[in-house]
């Protein structure tokens, strides 16, 4: 699995069947945080309930860690066009299940329970699919440009999300801005009826794995038997875990002790700083193309977002501050994208749905406990303290599992 020595720039976007799923696949991700914007504005009016605060982001990411192995295992299986087309269809369900219920007047604290698991199961289910969809388009030689980019697009819809869902909530109002919001997922959805491309045409026969939970466990006990995949699913862990989204839903508390003159744009400024950084850190290691998809790379990745985590945590200086942010988020993404890629290219091509499933565990399931590390930490001791505590831990452990891949073997490039 050796690329060119110079890969192409912007591989994926020259590819005629990846670049239109790219850019659907932005509408669609911009589509979920559209919904967040309009239902937790509208939640938050209607009961004012910080336990269903919480509950948003449990039912965000809990169905990543509880459901990405079996989710891999049906993309291993099925058409990975037809499971993508599921989970788009849970999105529009839930879309229209808000919108109905907030055209009645009749939402209760229940209904939105189940509709917000309903999204989060929705985005569990989407993403092994997609890494398989993603690797059929493009092949071993282009998958790092695919997976990069397509978590740049990614990264567009999240920058993007907040300002369309702001703009139709306040243009439209809650009800028909989140009906309107179902037409953001009809064009990838749309495409994978014209896509000959299913997720398996490059598998050149290999047998289908079965679904079962002993087949799950073979693939987790051969998972643990490669370590640079172990150090992989390790890193995008350890991430999530101790920084994952809690830097994102506290930044109202960082915007207020910086100082920046007004609270609500300071405010504004540094979470489009968190999330420009994604989209820059993808632009630019496209340009470049010089970034090797290796354990080395992607330790020194994480590490650059401990650190500049933690030095956020710390810094009195607000245009340090956003400086921090950008180049985190650059690093997040090298971290993240470059973990994604070797865990693909390592991976069995008949298991390849259900190690990417043990990655999404990891990598997205884990998201749920930086709640803990710096949500309730910070409740006792301050967000200032429990970031840079659990940063400083996001640096520690990252070398421990430095230690663990490199130890013995030069890391070589799949690229």
């Amino acid at each position: 699995m050796t690329a060119p020595s110079v890969p192409r720039r912007f591989a994926a976007l020259r590819n005629p069947d990846c670049r239109p799923y790219l850019f659907g696949a932005a509408l669609a991700m911009m589509a979920d945080n559209i919904e967040h914007v309009i239902t937790y504005w509208v939640l938050w009016e209607r009961f004012h309930s910080p336990a269903l605060a919480g509950f948003q982001v449990i039912s965000h990411w809990v169905p990543f860690l509880l459901f990405s192995v079996s989710f891999g295992a049906l993309a291993d299986r099925y058409d990975c066009r037809r499971v993508i087309q599921c989970a788009q269809a849970l999105f529009m369900a839930a879309s229209l299940g808000w919108g109905i219920l907030f055209a009645t007047g009749t939402l209760q604290v229940w209904h939105a329970c189940v509709l917000l698991v309903i999204h989060g199961m929705a985005g569990s289910l989407w993403g092994p699919a997609e890494q398989l969809m993603l690797h059929d388009f493009v092949g071993d030689a282009e998958l790092p440009s695919a997976v990069r980019l397509n978590a740049t697009f990614r990264s567009l819809g999240v920058l993007f999300g907040p300002a369309v869902g702001s703009a139709l909530l306040l243009g439209l109002g809650p009800t028909a801005g989140i009906f309107a919001n179902v037409l953001f997922y009809l064009p990838l959805t749309i495409f994978l009826f014209r896509t000959r491309y299913t997720g398996h045409t490059r598998d050149h026969g290999v047998p289908r794995a079965r679904i079962g939970l002993v087949d799950s466990v073979r693939v987790l006990r051969e998972v643990g038997a490669n370590r640079a995949l172990v150090s992989m699913i390790l890193l995008g862990g350890l991430g999530a875990f101790f920084v994952g989204a809690s830097l994102q839903s506290t930044m109202p508390i960082f915007a207020g002790d910086l100082g920046a003159g007004d609270a609500g744009t300071a405010y504004g400024i540094l979470l489009f700083a968190n999330g420009a950084g994604g989209v820059l850190g993808g632009i630019l290691l496209e340009a470049t193309a010089r970034l090797p998809s290796t354990v080395l790379t992607a330790v020194l990745s994480t590490l650059v977002y401990g650190v500049t985590s933690l030095l956020f945590a710390v810094t009195t200086s607000y245009p340090f501050a956003v400086a921090l942010l950008l180049l985190g988020g650059v690093a997040n993404l090298a971290a993240m994208s470059i973990g994604q890629t070797v865990v693909q290219l390592l991976a069995p091509p008949a298991d390849r749905g259900r190690v990417i499933g043990v990655y999404g565990v990891s990598a997205n399931g884990l998201r749920a406990g930086s709640g803990f590390t710096v949500g309730l930490l910070g409740a006792a001791v301050g967000v200032h303290w429990s970031l840079g505590l659990s940063s400083a831990a996001l640096v520690l452990s990252t070398l421990g599992a430095a230690w663990f891949a490199l130890r013995g073997a030069q890391p070589s490039s799949v690229t």
